[in-house]
């Protein structure tokens, strides 16, 4: 007998989309914040570029937490 599906097939690959857009925006803030934090700048000139890739993170990600949610909203919308 075959598993129920956890989440509707034609909202799966929005669904995985917007899950692999969100880990790539995070895994490139992560690798840039290392890769400055190994480099040979002032320590002043580091955090200075840290704290600006912390704000241009945090301004890349809403769009597609927000999307996220009204597609979650959508998928217990329909499997209620």
């Amino acid at each position: 007998m075959a598993a129920p599906r956890l989440y509707p097939s034609e909202l799966l690959p929005s669904l995985q989309s917007l899950l692999v857009t969100l880990a790539d925006i995070d895994f490139e803030h992560e690798s840039d914040v290392e890769t400055l934090r190994r480099s040979s700048a002032d320590e002043p000139l580091k955090q200075t570029v840290i704290k600006r890739l912390r704000e241009q993170h945090q301004k890349r990600r809403p769009p597609y937490v927000e999307q996220l949610e009204r597609l979650q909203k959508r998928m217990q919308a329909l499997v209620a």
